[in-house]
């Protein structure tokens, strides 16, 4: 199998799953970057506001790659992950995945990032993480 088509999606659910449309595109139907990378920080900062159990504030964009092309009508699929945790940052890598000609069933990575999120009180300034044990009580 090459690195390109994959058969299935990854396991577990998806945190986002979004279609792009018309006005999110250019005039030749590739979705714009910029619409791409708000949706993956919305995907990356629903583990990371759990994790933190309440606001978070996008800090970095660490990484941020666009393998392939996304098209208007393209199902995403955004698998997002905690791969870091620090006192008051919590790092995220996301995953992006593009259904096409979704009769074939055609499945690209098209994007990947890693972001960093820091916790944040009602003040927007950070905060400590709770710890992990009173997450699980509640």
């Amino acid at each position: 199998m090459d690195s390109l088509h994959h058969t299935s999606l990854p396991d577990g659910m998806p945190q986002l799953r979004v279609v792009p449309m018309p006005a999110d595109a250019n005039v030749h139907g590739d979705v714009f970057g910029g619409w791409i990378m708000a949706q993956v920080d919305i995907a990356g900062s629903l583990p990371a506001t759990r994790r933190a159990n309440g606001r978070v504030a996008t800090i970095a964009v660490n990484s941020f790659l666009f393998k392939h092309p996304v098209f208007v009508g393209d199902l995403l699929s955004f698998y997002a992950d905690i791969v870091k945790v620090g006192n008051t940052s919590i790092t995220v890598y996301v995953e992006v995945y593009a259904e096409r000609n979704r009769l074939q069933a055609d499945i690209v990575k098209v994007t990947e990032a890693t972001l960093t999120y820091v916790a944040t009180g009602d003040d927007r300034k950070p905060r400590p993480l709770p710890p992990l044990e009173s997450l699980i009580s509640q």
